[in-house]
């Protein structure tokens, strides 16, 4: 299971999007990230948090923590803002966090440098996952002490909004015009050749197993429905090998986007996708700590 923490004290909104997610600090000590079971599409969204996160991290990917936050109704009654203590209230009982990186810096296609290795191996993993958030404009990436780290996959998992739309996914191509690697000479033969042995089935079981019961939704589920949560696990696990069977319909596309490379981007303003609360970037020729 994932580590449980309770939230103490909720700090302040983050207005990063429609999910609305919020920093804050629980009885361990730490301050967390925390993702709303009632925000924009729900549970699932928090499922494929645990997924991709945990599934990543197992592949040597640099994912921050996650855990489990348990939210009282009460943590909302300080609250100013109606949409947010309306969001804590219907959010009570468990959320998923992220552990908060104080300092992180933004990611720039135009700053640190990502190795072709590792730039390769996450192209890689988003094509797995069907993560369409890793974008140039919405990298969902930060540095933290120098080390590149993965954040927010949310996005990732689209075939669980839909079941019967799933088999659709297995072998759809996978497109990385836009990510934010693609500039980086991802070496994705390597990655291939390096992460596809590893994604094994007792590897998936073990991950699905993460996730919280009430976080799975099967096909037509509603918060009523009473699937067997292992059903539900089993509809993911058998997803994911059959996309990773399906290698020869999308690798080879991403091979050729890794070696073309996006063309015609327009550079972003320095700070443009710097989480907003880290605070604004510092002014140029500064260099953080």
């Amino acid at each position: 299971m994932l580590a449980a923490v309770t939230a103490t004290r909720y700090v302040l909104p983050l207005r990063e999007g429609g999910s609305l997610p919020g920093l804050v600090e629980a009885d361990d000590l730490g301050t967390y990230v925390v993702k709303w079971r009632a925000a924009g599409q729900g549970v699932p969204v928090l499922a494929a948090e645990v997924i991709c996160g945990e599934l990543a991290r197992a592949l040597a990917l640099p994912v921050p923590a996650l855990v489990t936050v348990d939210v009282a109704p009460e943590l909302a009654v300080g609250e100013p803002d109606q949409e947010v203590q309306e969001l804590l209230r219907h959010s009570a009982g468990t959320n998923l966090g992220m552990d908060y990186l104080p300092g992180a810096l933004d990611f720039s296609a135009h700053g640190p440098d990502v190795p072709a290795e590792l730039a390769g191996r996450v192209l890689w993993f988003d094509a797995l996952v069907g993560n369409v958030d890793r974008s140039w404009r919405n990298p969902n990436m930060l540095f933290w002490h120098g080390r590149l780290q993965l954040i927010d996959h949310g996005a990732a998992l689209t075939f669980h909004h839909h079941w019967p739309g799933a088999p659709a996914a297995v072998d759809r191509v996978y497109d990385a015009s836009q990510h934010a690697l693609v500039e980086s000479h991802p070496d994705v033969r390597a990655a291939d050749a390096a992460l596809g042995p590893l994604v094994t089935r007792p590897l998936l079981e073990r991950v699905l197993a993460l996730v919280p019961d009430a976080w799975l939704r099967g096909p037509g589920r509603t918060g009523e429905d009473t699937e067997a949560p292992d059903v539900t696990r089993e509809r993911y696990t058998a997803q994911l090998l059959a996309r990773l069977a399906a290698r020869p319909a999308w690798l080879p596309a991403l091979v050729q986007a890794a070696a073309d490379g996006s063309r015609g981007r327009a550079p972003e303003p320095r700070g443009q996708n710097r989480p907003g609360w880290l605070g604004p970037p510092p002014p140029p020729g500064v260099r953080q700590r």
